[in-house]
């Protein structure tokens, strides 16, 4: 059975966090472990819109958290905490923050995106021309480089897709290049 069908099915054919029933999608909640439907949700394309792009958030669509906040599903809550975290100058979403639970494993993953960190905090990774980059974004390699510990060389113009973000240095991202797993000083690359 595919994501979107088992999605469908827990979820009532509805998005899982504001109720919609119009235009539904598979979000992944990154980072992701296994993928799977238990790191999904079925959301509709505003939420997606606004979870993605943070300048088009409506503070009134997100009131549905208040619901969506007590969901079983693990993934539900965790984008749940994200955007109370995002929202929490709003006086109703600290509260709703305030009430909410998770476990030490589900609020690790909950904050792993670093979102409600306080700005300062925050990590930012950017590239060789101070673009920020994002989980999941495609990079290309502007030199060549030795990988450490193998014989491998990184050549200029490889694409790096799918990168992940170091969570504990800004200069590090991994990636898969030639199919072998490894960590790239973000100095060396440029986003596609």
């Amino acid at each position: 059975m595919s994501i979107e069908r088992e999605l469908n099915k827990r979820s009532g054919s509805k998005c899982e966090l504001c109720g919609a029933t119009e235009n539904l999608k598979v979000y992944t909640v990154l980072p992701t472990q296994k993928g799977g439907i238990d790191e999904s949700v079925m959301a509709c394309g505003t939420c997606v819109d606004q979870i993605e792009n943070p300048d088009n958030v409506d503070l009134n669509h997100w009131r549905c958290l208040n619901d969506s906040m007590w969901n079983e599903n693990v993934a539900v809550q965790v984008v749940a905490w994200r955007m109370l975290s995002r929202l929490r100058a709003a006086g109703w979403s600290q509260e709703l923050l305030d009430m909410m639970y998770l476990d030490e494993d589900t609020l690790a993953w909950a904050k792993a995106t670093g979102e409600g960190e306080e700005a300062e905090n925050k990590l930012v990774h950017r590239d060789s021309n101070g673009v920020i980059l994002e989980h999941g974004d495609s990079v290309v390699l502007i030199k060549d480089l030795k990988v450490k510990g193998s014989s491998m060389v990184a050549k200029q113009g490889t694409a790096v897709r799918n990168i992940r973000l170091d969570h504990e240095n800004a200069e590090y991202i991994e990636g898969k290049v030639d199919g072998q797993q490894i960590v790239i000083i973000t100095q060396y690359v440029k986003k596609i």
